[in-house]
């Protein structure tokens, strides 16, 4: 049984199509899967897998209630199971929470809003068991589907450790790894991103420096890569819900235990910093070239926050476009994956799908190297540009011929 409260989305996957483009739904057997809202169709289910999205609020505060309320409904389903059944037909189910949290939100907040609705106790065979197993799909990564990622579970004891890690064990090929707690699973998640994070705010930190030596950043890590245990992350825009978001959950519980994580929050301010050092880049190269008092037009292709995927969420591209159009420089963006309506909601952002035909500009910016632009080569490029524009590469694919602006 897929749940969910967004209607929308649940009319879409009874429909056969996943927006998200991750799942091909005609290779399902559809007949053996239910997508419902109706919190009843949920009450008769043994095993409850909760995976919904923890955002950030303004002040890159945890923000758990969407978990909050996936908890509530959990407690709701355990609560009504003996008066729509007649019986109750489910002595222990077990709650499995996927969500990225903060390492002790799973005891802290969860447990406690199932035991509160459902008028039942954690850890007993006439209550519920719980435990935590974070997701770890790679978004628009074809060779990292569910099955052949390695999956970390814990329990609410050993033998739920132990049965958590038979059922996931059933259809995961690249095996499970077992933590002595739900803590150390939930620490793990997060600093899988963290770690990540504070790589990429490295190399962009690099590439201001390289820009001041005027050398090229992408020419030096290829350099220092030849040595065996130099590891190859390359500078761009650091968005999305994982990477962008998660070290704010290790920060926040750290602040609270009374420490603050210097080194994270570091990382975290040269990585959303970044879009506006592109920004400034980009609009001082359009002075030298005289080309901001003829009102000129930029072209930006990619809007999502990653490659082939439609994920606008934390789009640091977003950003960069709305930088700057606060600069009165006029941009014309792109993206062949995105939802035009939501990039109007989200981000007040005309997006269009296609380039237009038959119009040049002073610059074209490449955000996102989805796998659409790919056939695009020189010539096709240097038809999309005036006699004086250029072409400025975030992604290292503009062919080196064009002599674009990189990062």
């Amino acid at each position: 049984i897929g749940f969910d409260i967004n209607q929308k989305r649940v009319q879409s996957l009874n429909n056969n199509y996943d927006d998200t483009g991750e799942q091909n739904l005609a290779e399902l057997n559809l007949e053996n899967i239910i997508f419902t809202c109706n919190e009843e169709d949920i009450i008769n289910a043994e095993v409850f897998i909760v995976s919904v999205p923890t955002p950030v609020k303004k002040a890159n505060i945890p923000d758990l209630s969407l978990l909050e309320n996936a908890s509530y409904i959990v407690g709701n389903a355990l609560r009504n199971r003996e008066k729509y059944s007649g019986k109750n037909t489910l002595s222990s189910p077990v709650i499995i929470f996927e969500s990225t949290v903060y390492p002790g939100a799973t005891e802290e907040i969860c447990v406690p809003i199932i035991e509160y609705n459902s008028n039942l106790k954690s850890n007993s065979d006439f209550g519920f068991f719980y435990g935590y197993s974070p997701e770890r799909i790679n978004p628009g990564d074809q060779d990292h589907q569910l099955t052949k990622i390695k999956k970390i579970v814990s329990g609410s004891n050993n033998n739920i450790t132990i049965w958590l890690e038979e059922f996931y064990g059933s259809f995961i090929e690249a095996g499970i790894h077992k933590t002595s707690s739900i803590k150390v699973a939930e620490a793990a998640k997060v600093i899988e991103n963290t770690q990540r994070d504070l790589n990429i705010a490295l190399v962009n930190e690099l590439a201001v420096i390289c820009d001041l030596l005027k050398i090229d950043t992408s020419e030096v890590i290829d350099a220092a890569s030849t040595k065996w245990n130099f590891h190859d992350f390359r500078p761009g825009l650091v968005g999305g819900h994982c990477i962008g978001i998660d070290p704010y959950y290790l920060t926040h519980k750290a602040e609270q235990l009374g420490y603050c994580p210097e080194v994270v929050l570091a990382g975290r301010r040269i990585n959303d910093n970044m879009n506006k050092w592109v920004g400034q880049k980009l609009i001082l190269e359009l002075s030298k070239r005289n080309l901001l008092s003829q009102k000129s037009e930029i072209l930006i292709l990619g809007l999502t926050y990653k490659a082939n995927c439609p994920d606008l969420r934390n789009s640091q591209v977003a950003n960069l476009v709305n930088f700057l159009n606060l600069h009165n420089i006029n941009t014309c963006v792109v993206d062949p994956v995105a939802d035009i309506k939501s990039a109007k909601n989200i981000y007040s952002i005309n997006l269009k799908q296609k380039i237009p035909k038959d119009k040049k500009f002073a610059c074209v910016l490449l955000a996102v190297f989805h796998s659409q632009f790919s056939p695009m080569n020189s010539i096709y490029l240097k038809n999309l540009i005036i006699d004086n524009g250029f072409f400025f590469d975030l992604c290292n694919s503009i062919p080196l011929e064009l002599n674009p602006i990189r990062i």
